[in-house]
């Protein structure tokens, strides 16, 4: 049986705003289903010419929040970050498909412990988790932990720690790896098996679901040192883009 592919609906531009020097969240109001925590949009452009352009874009908005919200990177040769940095408006319409996604996804109904792991721009989906996970099962214990470059590279990092500061069940680690960071409780070093190993201990919870999402290579170094600290395999879940 063929699979129908999901229709391409129009999207408007709500607002742009800036979420670390090369990343944009941009929320959009769109005619789709409601979608899951881990989900994502393509974005398509269309050129006058005919010339079409599309990416997927992961989901940062909790699946019930108004509006749809998406971390755009800039990636200096792509064919549609540079737009949407530099010409899109709000007002402007985009289309769109989705939400899309059935592996990669969180539900908070009958949740164990949550371990989400994100490097850089792999932040948004987990981030999509984290707000469903404080609406609807602020109870289930979860850590977050954050690699960037830098402090400012750390993506919705002043509303991970107000809702670090709020709530008692979650807790966020950020690693900077291209600047010392004198701030307790986080790590100014590459996410390493022994770090997992060390915020693991920290927590003291057996996650019973975890998901891990950033470029090809910081992927495969966490799954391979979540596997060395004795997290099963069937736990793990990972989604990844191109890149280094």
């Amino acid at each position: 049986m063929a699979v129908v592919p999901s229709p391409w609906h129009e999207a408007t531009v709500l607002r742009i705003e800036r979420a670390t020097p090369r990343s944009l969240s941009v929320f959009l109001r769109a005619p789709v289903a409601r979608s899951v925590a881990g989900q994502h949009l393509v974005v398509r452009l269309s050129a006058p010419d005919g010339y079409e352009a599309s990416r997927s874009y992961s989901i940062a908005s909790a699946p019930d929040a108004a509006d749809i919200e998406l971390l755009v990177e800039r990636i200096d040769d792509g064919e549609v970050s540079p737009f949407v940095h530099d010409v899109l408006r709000p007002g402007d319409l985009l289309d769109v498909r989705g939400p899309l996604g059935g592996h990669f996804i969180w539900r908070p109904e009958g949740s164990g412990p949550l371990l989400l792991v994100a490097g850089g721009s792999g932040i948004a989906p987990l981030m999509a988790m984290v707000r469903d996970w404080a609406r609807h099962a602020a109870s289930v214990p979860l850590l977050l932990i954050a690699s960037a470059r830098r402090w400012d590279d750390l993506a919705f990092r002043d509303e991970l720690l107000a809702l670090q500061a709020r709530e008692t069940q979650f807790a966020f680690v950020a690693t900077t790896t291209r600047e010392a960071t004198a701030r307790p409780g986080h790590f100014n070093q590459r996410l390493d098996g022994a770090l997992l190993r060390q915020c693991l201990q920290r927590w003291r919870q057996a996650p019973q679901h975890v998901y891990v999402c950033g470029a090809n290579r910081f992927v495969e170094a966490v799954a391979g040192g979540l596997l060395d600290a004795g997290v099963p395999a069937s736990a793990i879940r990972t989604e990844r883009y191109g890149g280094a």
